[in-house]
């Protein structure tokens, strides 16, 4: 059963809430947002007069597995990032290197995807690779090159962190984790990015279907943090010309199951550069709360998916673009 409160919802009445699910054999798991609102979610039904007590605003008992992340339990999330908000009328851009490579290279980066357009800074200091011999990435030090980036350009960071004992350290340095497609569903991660008081970007894993994709977003949100932006990265399909497909269908057939905002990954969804620009678009068409492009100033020289990573300059066509067909989108009514 989901619970909708209100801000001005009572300590009774979530004291009522708890001992209700205690009686039915369940927790009474609350989540609460910045707005001052709340849901409760319980495994089984709870009495009538409990769901008429002050401050309760609806109840559910018809719903999907994914109660947190239900559209039920809430219309719409905006999640802030440092001072940028991902989910309003705006697209966000978050863009980088898909590896941080050194100092200099990292500001220099950091300022051209600025001038670009880009809001958000993205770059691995941890990084899964395929081969255990390609280029994991500096580790700390990659993560204080991102940080000296953010104070020079105002840009927030979002980095990768692949291991749960990594999330207190990636935490110190990053404005929002990220979890890759490749851990979409390792839970004991989700359930620590979920205490540590970060936003957190979730990646679609490549062969997950749109509901485990949200149940791992549950995960995260079940474990107390309200702030998770789902990235769709692409999935694994039959033909070879492609490194990935990414798939649009999952950006509108999303918005309407979830109150999360959404943004989409045209680098590794296309694995070409060419491709890159026309599918940053599209997602945006398809109703995508923004983008997370790999940008490098020589793309075929960076250390990390080269064949994918597009120029500064490219990435400010896009930007301009991007804003221009978001506006058509929201001004029409299309997005919610």
């Amino acid at each position: 059963m989901i619970v909708t409160l209100e801000a001005t919802t009572p300590d009774s009445t979530r004291e009522a809430l708890r001992v209700a699910a205690a009686l039915i054999g369940s927790a009474a798991n609350e989540l609460r947002y910045d707005d001052g609102a709340a849901v409760v979610v319980v495994e089984g039904d709870l009495p009538v007069d409990v769901l008429a007590l002050p401050g309760v605003r609806a109840s559910f008992d018809k719903h999907k597995a994914y109660m947190h992340a239900s559209k039920l339990a809430r219309e719409r999330s905006i999640v802030m990032v440092g001072s940028v908000a991902v989910g309003e009328d705006e697209p966000v851009i978050m863009a980088g290197p898909c590896v941080v490579e050194g100092r200099e290279e990292t500001l220099a980066v950091a300022r051209a995807v600025r001038e670009a357009g880009a809001t958000i800074l993205r770059g691995g200091a941890f990084k899964p690779r395929t081969s255990p011999y390609a280029f994991q990435g500096l580790g700390e030090l990659g993560l204080q090159h991102l940080a000296e980036a953010r104070e020079e350009t105002g840009l927030p960071v979002v980095t990768e962190v692949m291991e749960p004992d990594q999330v207190e350290l990636v935490a110190h340095y990053a404005d929002m984790l990220q979890v890759g497609s490749r851990n979409m569903q390792n839970y004991p991660l989700l359930r620590r990015v979920g205490s540590a008081g970060k936003p957190v970007l979730l990646k679609r894993g490549f062969q997950a279907t749109v509901e485990e994709w949200l149940m791992a977003a549950e995960y995260i949100l079940a474990s107390g943090n309200p702030n998770v932006v789902l990235c769709e990265r692409g999935i694994r399909a039959f033909d070879p010309a492609f490194r990935f497909t990414l798939d649009l269908n999952a950006v509108p057939a999303v918005k309407e199951l979830t109150h999360l905002p959404v943004v989409v990954d045209p680098s590794h969804g296309t694995g070409k550069r060419s491709l890159v620009a026309s599918m940053a678009l599209a997602g945006i068409a398809a109703g995508a709360d923004g983008l997370i492009v790999e940008v490098h100033p020589a793309p075929e020289t960076a250390r990390c998916d080269a064949a994918q990573t597009i120029t500064p300059d490219e990435l400010a066509l896009i930007s301009r673009r991007a804003r221009l067909i978001r506006e058509v989108v929201v001004g029409d009514g299309v997005l919610v």
